[in-house]
């Protein structure tokens, strides 16, 4: 008879080796991308658009995509990618506070918004006509990482990918009791309405309003104005806890009646949107496993401080395809610098402790800094002294002491 041991050796192989005929015969794809969000349709629409266009890929998503269910706002200073199909955009931004208002003119930025079902629909209209993509519609339960390939299993079937690229939410994976990391929530309310009478002002865009109540947690309005009747008014908070629908409506009939001065009967509500951005330093792992990065919100991509998200999307997307062209890999992407990893902590610990204070840190942000030296900061593209400049405006006692509270003592 033979030894234990042994026989234990000939199971396993016997069991890796149907393991090994089960995974030959799946459906066998170059990419497999979980999720059609921003982050995964990107990385689709670059894709086709790059020296890897013939490709074998598989979209999964839980949805069809065919609503508009979103939208993204971000500021460009050239032509982007997806300039044909901008919803709109503003040349100016203005800044309110209860002591201090400006409309900066942003020349040569423009500040452009993005429909979701606009972007779908450009994305599949281009994808659908290529027969090296397929898009699947299912739940995915699982994915498995092997050395030479991933696989991929959803609610009716299993798929097998070179590399795998996953975007499903991360909200409920975030260890929201560490101490040693921060995490707050971006959440909003925000009506589109029309009014009867012309009252806004087409060109320019009210990125903050922070005339209105803080409660102890960093809170603002924002106007987008499609036309002079219609515009996007959205009430938005940054705080580790979620008010209820009545509170979010309460405060938007507040503004809308008490300063922008409409009359509850001279506009309609023509559409709604809400939704939650989570706000962490926590980081987030790119390489899940050998065939396995996370991409979007989970690969850490939305800036701990602003929820901005998109061009840094774009930007990652580009930098994995020509880690696939260089590599044969996608994993050699550049990782944040230290400095705006230390700021993102800084200003969330400010957030966290001191989110009745963002109101007057934004106040002179926005009063001393010219409006370009901002948008540097916030896309990471300043020079050191440009940083510096800009943090001198700010109470420098208030952050030196945060500072060192999240990048020494690692205490929320």
């Amino acid at each position: 008879m033979l030894p234990y041991y042994m026989l234990r050796l000939i199971k396993d192989y016997l069991k890796r080796f149907v393991y090994m005929e089960n995974a030959s015969s799946l459906p066998t794809y170059d990419y497999i991308i979980v999720g059609a969000g921003a982050a995964g349709l990107s990385l689709a629409y670059q894709l086709v658009h790059s020296p890897l266009s013939e490709k074998k890929i598989l979209i999964i998503d839980r949805e069809a995509k065919n609503k508009n269910d979103r939208t993204w706002c971000f500021w460009e200073n050239h032509p982007g990618l997806y300039d044909h199909i901008i919803f709109r955009t503003w040349s100016n931004l203005a800044f309110h506070s209860d002591q201090f208002h400006k409309v900066f003119h942003l020349f040569p930025y423009q500040y452009k918004m993005i429909r979701g079902i606009d972007f779908y629909n450009e994305v599949f209209k281009v994808l659908n006509h290529r027969p090296n993509i397929t898009k699947v519609i299912e739940d995915v339960l699982s994915i498995e990482d092997h050395p030479d390939y991933a696989e991929v299993h959803t609610t009716n079937q299993s798929f097998k990918g070179g590399y795998v690229f996953d975007s499903r939410n991360v909200q409920q994976r975030i260890p929201v009791l560490s101490n040693q990391h921060h995490y707050l929530m971006q959440h909003f309310l925000g009506w589109e309405i029309k009014t009867k009478l012309p009252t806004f002002t087409p060109n320019t865009a009210t990125l903050f309003d922070f005339r209105t109540d803080q409660y102890n947690s960093m809170r603002f309005f924002y106007i987008l104005p499609y036309s002079q009747n219609q515009a996007l008014v959205e009430y938005t908070l940054f705080s580790s806890e979620l008010l209820t629908q009545t509170e979010y409506e309460h405060a938007i009939q507040n503004y809308i009646s008490e300063i922008i001065n409409i009359r509850e009967a001279d506009y309609t509500i023509e559409g709604v949107e809400k939704g939650i951005i989570p706000m962490t330093d926590f980081p987030f792992s790119r390489r899940l496993g050998s065939r396995v990065m996370a991409i979007g919100t989970k690969g850490g991509l939305v800036k701990p401080s602003t929820g901005y998200a998109f061009l840094r999307i774009q930007k990652d997307t580009a930098a994995i395809i020509n880690s696939l062209i260089l590599f044969g890999h996608p994993f050699n992407v550049p990782n944040p610098e230290w400095r705006y990893r230390m700021y993102d902590s800084t200003m969330l610990q400010q957030m966290y402790r001191r989110g009745g204070k963002m109101k007057s840190y934004f106040t002179s942000m926005f009063q001393l800094n010219p409006i370009h030296r901002v948008f540097r900061f916030l896309d990471e593209t300043a020079s050191f002294p440009d940083n510096l400049a800009l943090m001198a405006t700010l109470p420098v006692l208030d952050f030196f002491l945060a500072s060192i509270k999240t990048q020494i003592l690692r205490k929320i």
